[in-house]
Formats: C-alpha cells, structure tokens, sequence
C-alpha cells in the first residue's frame, strides 16, 4: 500500500491521503475578501485528488496583510466569502485549512507582478509597518517596533480570524510562524533585538508565537487540527536554526500543536540557499527525529515516487507541494495512478481514468 495515500488522523480529523496543497499566495483578493478566483482555483484541487488544501497566508489584521491584494479573515464579510470555498472543497472530498498571518515588517509591500518594487507608499495604498525591533527587510520602509499593546492586539486578532475560520467551516487551523513574517521576525535574533521578555533568550522570543498557540488551541477546543509552520533555518548566520527550531517546535507541541509545517528562509535578503529537489526535507526530518512529534516536508517535491520516499524514509507524516499542483491540478490523480493507490475521482472524469 503506499503510504503517500494512506490515510492520517490528528484529533477529530481524518486526513484521506498524506498528499496536501501548500498555502500559496494570490494577490487577488479585493479588500481582504477572496473572489470568484480562489473558488475556482482551490476547488480544483480537491477534484485533484488532494487530501487537505491550505489556502494562502490570510492576514488576521489589515495592517498584517503581504501587499494591499492579499486575502484577510478580520471581519464578517471576509469569513462569508471563505464559507462557499470551503463547502465546495468538502463536497469534492478534500479537507480545507486556512494560514493564518501577520507579514509584519514584510507587509505594505507590491504584489509580484506590479510595476513597482518594494513598499508600498501611504499615498499609494499602503502603511505603517509593524515588527518586534525597527529593523527593516532590505529594500522595504522600516518598520515601527510592537509596544505591549501592539502585541496584545496581534494575540487577539489571531485568537479572532481563528474562530471565524471555524465559523467559516475550516477543518484544519495552521499559523504563520515562517518565511520571514512577524512570528518568524521574533523568533529570530536577526530581526529581534528587543530587551524585555520577548526578546534575548530563545524561550523569551519564542514567547508570542506560544501565546497565539494558546490562544488559537483554545478556539479549537478538543477536535480541531492546530498546525504551525516554521522555517526551520534562515540560512544566514547568526540567525534562527534547525536546533532552535526543534526546541520551539516541541514547545508548540505542548502547547497544544498537533503538526510542524517545516519549511525555511525568508527573512533576510542575504540567505544563502543551495535549492535543489527535496531541499527541505533534512530540515523536517531533523525536527520529526528531535522532536518525536508530527511534521510535514516541502521543497520541490515534484514526482510521486519522491513523495513516497519521503514517507517511506520517516523523514515526515505528510508532504506539502505547491508549485506542482499549479502546474497540475490533478497532480494526486496522477501520484495516485503511479504508485499503484486506487483514489476516488470525480464521475464527470472517469472516462479519462488510466486503465
């Protein structure tokens, strides 16, 4: 049997296979509130043959969004408009989770395909950045440092979008605690040069994220999957890494974490990455192996028999693809059908299913 689509259970939740779609980002939502684009694009993957879909970085406040297109899940209207996706990815089969995120000094910035770079101006659009020291992202406006209100008010606007995602109908919770943005801004000595008790130590900096691990856990209650992704390394020196990340992870754990989503970098411009097929995966397995505790793997993991491996190796419990699924949306279709799974497909396709 392969363990790529064998089912995964964590708490009250079934995962139907271990082949899931990492968060990507759209640039396309107007006003925090998703569109016809998300629909379609989310649901497809589902007919796909995906096991559990996250949409992308949701911002749990206006000022904590990428740019002024990113999705948002701050107020009633955002929540409605995630409802529908969410049933349409159910009535196809998968499971939907949704990552909740603060950019925090990464945020006000231009979408990929802009004709501008950088921030975003306030005369344009944009705003105020926020971050735990005022250390700007190279390239970007500098941000202002979080007083003790600042950080009261990013707790509760996490514990807040948590609850209206489950108001929406989200099976699986998962915060943003990688790639550069605010979580991952304390938890890194590069970007947090604060002095009070969520700065220096890596138990004082890792003090917020554990906060809102607290908080989303007691949203959740007893049922629902709590996820937090990290960057395991920031490639850099002197920065936060793979042993650091082992630590934190155990203690989100604790906290109430049910799974690591082990990615890494992004918080500084000057990292260093050797990017190659499955670069990723040693950082999950080093994490699953310190920790003892539930991971998954991502990094250019294209090809089902790579998938496989991953699992078959021990080095996570499930594997995150991104870019492959935009290139095929039927890309657990096809892993299925070369590993030998039998996977539900959808009727209005199976005149086209491999004999």
């Amino acid at each position: 049997m392969s363990l790529l689509f064998s089912p995964l259970s964590i708490r009250s939740v079934t995962f139907p296979n271990r082949l899931w779609v990492s968060p990507m980002c759209m640039y396309s939502a107007v006003d925090g509130v998703v569109q016809e684009w998300h629909h379609t694009h989310l649901t497809q993957f589902a007919d796909g043959g995906a096991g559990l879909i996250i949409t992308e970085a949701t911002a749990v406040v206006a000022e904590g969004r990428i740019s002024p297109r990113d999705a948002g899940l701050w107020n009633d209207r955002q929540r409605d408009a995630w409802a529908p996706i969410v049933r349409a990815i159910h009535e196809r089969g998968a499971l939907a989770g949704i990552q909740l995120a603060h950019a925090g000094r990464k945020a006000s910035t231009w979408w990929p395909w802009a004709d501008e770079r950088g921030s975003v101006s306030i005369a344009d659009g944009g705003w105020q950045t926020g971050a735990p020291s005022a250390v700007a992202f190279d390239g970007f406006e500098a941000p202002v440092a979080l007083d003790s209100a600042g950080i009261e008010h990013v707790v509760d606007a996490f514990r807040d979008a948590a609850r209206r995602a489950l108001d929406a109908g989200f099976d699986v919770l998962e915060i943003h605690a990688a790639h550069g943005y605010l979580l991952h801004q304390f938890l890194s000595p590069l970007s947090n040069l604060r002095d009070d008790s969520y700065g220096g130590s890596l138990e004082n900096r890792a003090r917020l994220l554990l906060r809102i691990v607290d908080a989303v856990r007691g949203v959740a209650g007893d049922g629902v999957p709590v996820f937090v992704r990290i960057s395991a390394t920031d490639h850099a020196e002197g920065g936060f890494m793979t042993e650091e990340a082992a630590i934190v992870s155990e203690w989100a754990v604790e906290r109430g974490a049910d799974l690591i989503d082990v990615s890494s970098g992004g918080l500084v411009a000057h990292q260093q990455i050797d990017v190659h097929p499955g670069y990723q995966v040693p950082l999950a397995e080093t994490v699953r192996r310190s920790g003892r505790i539930p991971v998954t793997a991502v990094g250019l993991i294209t090809a089902a028999e790579q998938a496989e491996q991953v699992l078959a190796d021990g080095a996570a419990d499930a594997v995150f693809a991104g870019r492959e699924w935009l290139r095929d949306p039927h890309f657990g279709l096809r892993a299925a059908h070369e590993l030998g799974a039998s996977i539900p497909w959808p009727a209005q396709y199976t005149r086209a299913r491999w004999r």
